[in-house]
């Protein structure tokens, strides 16, 4: 792939312009907002500067809804000799396309697995894709040429392919994306109208729980509008077990011993499930989950302070495999939450306490 127009310089275009320029691919950008082109390109995502003749590949990165019209023009436009789009939504806008009666030989669907809470080009980074999943959805019309185009795209992105059946995806993604993110809003809604000293208790864990309800409402109003269906009978079930825990939780209020005991019973089926389910996420690099031990440093709100903690640890031999932040509420201090091999946990804590760092038990 030598050249590349982008169409749509958001978060998620913007990203992949800035990753092929730096692989050295002449990119072109373009976007329904010119203003916003001009600041991609400021960016060094490439030339708001039309192209002279066909690119190689037409990457279209318009919401959902928008995406098979944009496509169709492009096509007719005859502004490439591929095309692809990267919306999160994948069935739809194939079967738009079909009815428009175009031939689909030189386009491909593709979603990649990334993104911010943020948007536009502002937010992007050459680095948003590396090592995440980046789905790609060919048919048996789909050429040959076209399907390694987009393959290449991935390659430059420095994201890892997966090919699906389009429907398929967006069954998964209405899984694994969509329900959680209006479940996530659900809970942070809890929020709005609770008093300030409720609020000021929020710990780790209901952050962790609303940190994607952050996200744009209209971007996701058009996501979500794109995928209706699946999302609405995952949440079908989703109230159903809520149901259930609701009517669990009124039962252990009862002072009937029978009644507490189902109450007891339905809450532990709930919690086990979740356990059960949980347990599937896939661990670091995609690899099977792995249980990791703590090891939980105090540490001041102070610059530099991350950067010793990590330091040490290389010095005394041991690989961090991950890592949580919980900050002190009213205070200049957090909690950080070191996750290694088991094996390496008293080492470390050993290696830390020496170095003057205090170790929560």
């Amino acid at each position: 792939m030598r050249t590349a127009l982008v169409i749509g310089t958001g978060l998620i275009g913007t990203s992949a312009a800035l990753a092929l320029v730096s692989r050295g691919v002449v990119v072109h950008l373009a976007d329904h907002d010119p203003e916003q082109a001009r600041t991609a390109s400021a960016l060094g995502a490439g030339t708001d500067e039309a192209p002279e003749g066909p690119v190689d590949l037409a990457i279209i990165a318009a919401p959902p809804a928008h995406v098979a019209g944009a496509l169709a023009d492009a096509m007719r436009r005859g502004v490439a000799r591929g095309y692809l789009d990267v919306a999160s939504v994948k069935g739809g806008p194939r079967r738009q396309l079909e009815a428009l009666g175009l031939d689909l030989a030189s386009y491909i669907g593709s979603h990649p697995m990334s993104g911010r809470e943020k948007s536009g080009p502002l937010a992007a980074t050459g680095d948003l894709f590396e090592g995440r999943p980046w789905v790609l959805t060919p048919t048996r019309d789909t050429d040959t040429e076209v399907l390694n185009l987009a393959l290449e795209l991935v390659s430059h992105c420095r994201a890892v392919p997966v090919v699906m059946d389009a429907d398929a995806h967006d069954r998964a993604v209405a899984l694994v994306s969509h329900m959680p993110h209006l479940v996530s809003s659900m809970v942070a809604a809890r929020l709005e109208n609770a008093e300030e000293a409720a609020v000021r208790l929020c710990g780790q864990g209901i952050r962790d729980v609303t940190r994607i309800a952050a996200s744009d409402p209209g971007m996701w109003i058009d996501i979500l509008s794109a995928n209706p269906g699946p999302v609405a009978d995952l949440l079908t079930d989703v109230a159903a077990d809520l149901g259930e825990t609701v009517q669990a939780l009124r039962s252990l209020q009862s002072s009937d011993e029978a009644k507490r005991r189902e109450g007891v019973n339905g809450v532990e089926d709930v919690l086990r499930r979740g356990n059960a389910g949980q347990v599937r996420v896939p661990g670091k690099h995609g690899s099977a989950p792995r249980a990791y031990e703590v090891v939980a440093v105090l540490i001041d709100d102070q610059p530099g302070q991350l950067a010793r903690i990590f330091a040490d640890a290389g010095r005394a031999g041991v690989n961090i495999e991950d890592v949580r932040i919980e900050h002190a509420t009213g205070q200049q201090a957090g909690l950080v939450q070191l996750m290694v091999e088991p094996k390496a946990a008293p080492v470390l804590s050993a290696a830390l306490r020496e170095r003057g760092w205090a170790i929560r038990q």
